[in-house]
């Protein structure tokens, strides 16, 4: 039997024939494993629309011929380490696909001044959780992915709390707000912008209550699906309902946009967050795993 050419497909960026063929074949894995992945293929796509060449390799694609069989990602949020997910094509599971494909993500990594990578895996996938366990990598943490599935009789947006879009001038704010709510370090070089953030599909909005600032929340559409990100409240307004009444805006605004689902992320173990959110009709629907690599 003839054997088929294989080669590895390296870009910067997807366009959308790189779409297609990852989102092919992210729909077979998931009807076949019935786990979740966190590929942000949008959020790549159209980052890829700023025809400004990146000093970087971010996907790593195998073909065999004209079919895509395996894929790694690699996200870099501007944060203190690299994400990096991905999937082999359930037919050629345990041929050194994954394996010769991450070989090139750790020398891509070596190139980069990023000390961490993190490598995702849902808590279901068998095959992930043992190519992981391979590499060494240290557990981190864990995050539930979580569904709107009903309202409550609560979930009503409230007149005491505002939402204004972001701007520019609100990036270190935000920064600042994030080494909070994440606990990382405050640097001054920004390098999240709200409007460029915008253009890539994620829209950032500050919370007000009688003109102060509160707090904030990120809000992202993949698709049909609407997300929650980033969502916090300043340690000092803490305790007064202001979390519900942000959670609840927040759902509110994109309900606006007649989206199928909503959903968010949040660790397993911040179990005050994750009483607000099943409070109001949230339900965990998958756990994804962090495990760390370092230099």
């Amino acid at each position: 039997m003839e054997r088929k050419s294989c080669y590895i497909k390296l870009k910067d960026r997807i366009d959308k024939k790189d779409y297609k063929d990852i989102n092919a074949l992210e729909k077979l894995c998931l009807e076949e494993y019935k786990i979740a992945l966190k590929l942000e293929l949008d959020y790549k796509l159209k980052k890829g629309e700023d025809k400004h060449k990146l000093d970087a390799i971010n996907e790593f694609m195998y073909y065999e011929e004209d079919k895509l069989i395996g894929y790694i990602g690699i996200c870099d949020f501007g944060g203190e380490a690299l994400e990096v997910n991905g999937m082999v094509h359930p037919k050629y599971r345990r041929m050194g696909v994954f394996k010769k494909l991450f070989s090139l993500v750790k020398d891509e990594w070596e190139k980069r001044k990023t000390q961490k990578m993190l490598l995702l895996s849902d808590n279901n996938s068998t095959s992930g959780m043992e190519f992981i366990n391979s590499t060494g990598a240290i557990y981190g943490n864990s995050e539930y992915e979580m569904f709107l599935k009903s309202n409550t009789k609560e979930n009503t947006s409230t007149p005491r709390l505002i939402l204004r879009k972001a701007t520019n001038a609100d990036a270190k704010e935000i920064a600042w707000q994030n080494s909070i709510y994440f606990n990382i370090e405050f640097k001054e070089e920004v390098t999240i912008i709200p409007e460029e953030e915008e253009k890539l599909g994620t829209t950032i909005y500050i919370a007000e209550v009688k003109g102060k600032i509160i707090g904030k929340v990120h809000l992202g559409i993949n698709g049909q699906v609407g997300g929650i990100y980033g969502l916090g409240i300043l340690p000092e307004y803490r305790g007064k309902g202001y979390g519900r009444d942000l959670l609840i805006s927040a759902i509110e605004k994109l309900k606006e946009q007649n989206l199928k689902d909503i959903m968010l992320q949040v660790v397993v173990t911040n179990k005050r967050a994750l009483n607000l959110y099943k409070s109001c009709g949230f339900q965990e629907t998958s756990t994804m795993n962090y495990y760390e690599l370092s230099k």
